[in-house]
C-alpha cells in the first residue's frame, strides 16, 4: 500500500476545513486548480468550459456572492474565482501520453449542509481540522475523493502510462444536479473507460467492491402550493389552506402503490408553509424524491406523484407549481471494467477483501457520465473503496481513514494502467 503524501493529507484537510455545498465549491474547485497547475498536465479546463445544458437547483445570486466572498477570503486565487461566477464550479484535468485509449475518472467535490461534531474524540477535531463553515461539513467524504484524484494524477505521471487521462472533478453531487451537464460537456464523448468511486458505503477500509451496481434512479422536486389567506377565527371558509392542501399531499404520496417490477421510493422530506396561527395559510411546499430501481420505474413514480401534487391542490382550491430540483437514471457497471478493477485489486498491497459487486441501495448522478461514455461506445464501473468510519455517512461524525486513500489511489490508478494496456 502506498504512503498518502504529506501534501495530499494537507490538501484533504484542506478541503475538509472549508466544506462548499453544491454550486458553490469555489474555494474547493480553485485548490484543485492550485494543485493540478504544479502537475505537468497538457489540458485544464475550469467552471462553464465544463458544464453543459441546463444547470437544477442553482442557488440565488445573493448566495452565490457570498460563498464566492468566503472563498475569497480563505484565500482562493482571483483568476480562478473569476471563471467561477455564477456558480460554475468544477474541473476537469487531461494528461495526454502517446497513442492509447482515453481512460476517466469521475469524483465529486460537494459538501453537505450538516454541522460537525466538535467532541474532542472526532478525528478532525483532535487533529485541528474540523469545519470552519459551521452547519456544513464533508459528511460523505467528497474531501477524499477529491484527494484520490489527485493521486491518481501522481501515480500515473509516475508510469509508463499510455494513452490519455482524464480526470472529472464533478460539483453538485448531493442535489443530484451537477452529472448531467458535465456529462453534456463533450469531454465525456471520447472516453473509452471510466472509473467512478466512492468511499466508504458500509465497507471497511481494505474492502474494495469492483463494480457497484443497484443505483436507485432519482427525481428531487419541489411543491410549491399556493392558496387564498383568511382570518383563521372570524372567516375561515374564505381561505383556501394550501398547508391543508401540503398534508394531503404528503399522505397521499405515501400511498402511491409500489411496483411489481422491482423496487420504488417517495419520500416529502422538507416541508412548511403559513405565516400565522391566525392566518389560513396562503403558502406552503414540499421538497421530495421519487426513486426507482430501474429510470422507468422512476419515472412511474414521478407521474403518480405530479397527479398526487395535482390532486390534492385541487381538492382545496389551491394551486400547485412543481419543478424539478435534481435527478439521475439508474445505471450498470461493464464487466470488463468490473473485472479489470478486480484483478488490480487482487494483487494491490492492503486489500483484504474483494466484492466482485454490490448494490448501492442509493442514487448517483455519476449514472449520467458513466451513460454517457457507454452510449459512445465506452465501457464505466462504479468503484467502492472501503473506509473506516466512526458514524454513517451524511451524520455529524462522519470522517475517513485516511490509510484508505492510499489503497484507493493503488487500485484506481492500477486499473487505468490495466485497462490501457489491455483495452478489454
Amino acid at each position: 500500500m502506498s504512503q498518502l503524501s504529506e501534501e495530499l493529507v494537507e490538501f484533504r484537510r484542506d478541503l475538509h476545513r472549508h466544506p462548499e455545498p453544491a454550486w458553490r465549491e469555489f474555494y474547493t474547485t480553485a485548490r484543485i486548480v492550485d494543485e493540478l497547475e504544479r502537475r505537468p498536465l497538457d489540458e485544464l479546463y475550469v467552471g462553464a468550459e465544463v458544464l453543459g445544458g441546463e444547470r437544477l437547483s442553482v442557488p440565488d445570486d445573493a448566495e452565490l456572492a457570498e460563498w464566492l466572498e468566503r472563498a475569497r477570503a480563505a484565500g482562493a486565487r482571483e483568476d480562478v474565482l473569476t471563471k467561477l461566477e455564477g456558480g460554475y464550479t468544477g474541473a476537469v484535468a487531461v494528461l495526454k501520453r502517446g497513442e492509447g485509449p482515453t481512460v476517466g475518472l469521475r469524483v465529486d467535490i460537494d459538501a453537505l449542509p450538516i454541522r460537525e461534531s466538535d467532541a474532542d474524540d472526532h478525528a478532525p477535531v483532535a487533529s485541528g481540522f474540523r469545519s470552519e463553515h459551521e452547519g456544513y461539513m464533508h459528511a460523505c467524504g467528497h474531501d477524499g475523493h477529491a484527494t484520490l484524484g489527485l493521486g491518481v494524477v501522481d501515480a500515473v505521471l509516475d508510469s509508463d502510462f499510455e494513452g490519455t487521462l482524464k480526470l472529472f472533478f464533478q460539483p453538485s453531487e448531493e442535489l443530484i444536479s451537477g452529472g448531467k451537464p458535465m456529462a453534456e460537456s463533450g469531454h465525456l464523448d471520447d472516453v473509452d473507460y471510466l472509473l467512478a468511486v466512492h468511499l466508504g458505503l458500509d465497507h471497511p477500509t481494505g474492502e474494495i467492491v469492483a463494480g457497484i451496481d443497484g443505483f436507485l434512479a432519482v427525481h428531487h422536486f419541489r411543491a410549491d402550493f399556493s392558496g387564498h389567506p383568511a382570518h383563521a377565527g372570524a372567516k375561515p371558509e374564505e381561505g383556501d389552506n394550501a398547508v391543508l392542501a401540503m398534508a394531503t399531499a404528503i399522505q397521499n404520496l405515501y400511498g402511491i402503490s409500489r411496483h411489481s417490477d422491482g423496487a420504488t421510493r417517495v419520500n416529502a422530506g422538507l416541508v412548511g408553509g403559513g405565516t400565522a396561527t391566525n392566518i389560513v395559510p396562503e403558502e406552503s411546499f414540499i421538497e421530495g424524491e421519487v426513486r426507482g430501481e430501474t429510470t422507468e420505474l422512476m419515472e412511474y413514480m414521478r407521474e403518480k406523484a405530479e397527479r398526487t401534487l395535482r390532486s390534492a391542490a385541487e381538492m382545496h382550491g389551491c394551486e400547485v407549481e412543481v419543478t424539478t430540483e435534481g435527478m439521475a437514471p439508474s445505471a450498470r457497471s461493464d464487466d470488463a471494467v468490473r473485472n479489470a478493477v478486480a484483478d488490480v485489486a487482487g494483487t494491490t498491497e492492503g486489500v483484504t477483501s474483494i466484492l466482485p459487486t454490490d448494490a448501492l441501495g442509493g442514487s448517483e448522478d455519476a449514472t449520467y457520465l458513466m451513460q454517457r461514455v457507454q452510449e459512445h461506445g465506452g465501457k464505466a464501473a462504479y468503484v467502492g473503496v472501503g473506509t473506516d468510519h466512526p458514524g454513517g455517512h451524511h451524520t455529524s461524525t462522519f470522517d475517513v481513514d485516511e490509510d484508505s486513500l492510499g489503497i484507493g489511489i493503488d487500485v484506481l490508478s492500477g486499473t487505468i494502467l490495466r485497462l490501457a494496456e489491455e483495452r478489454p
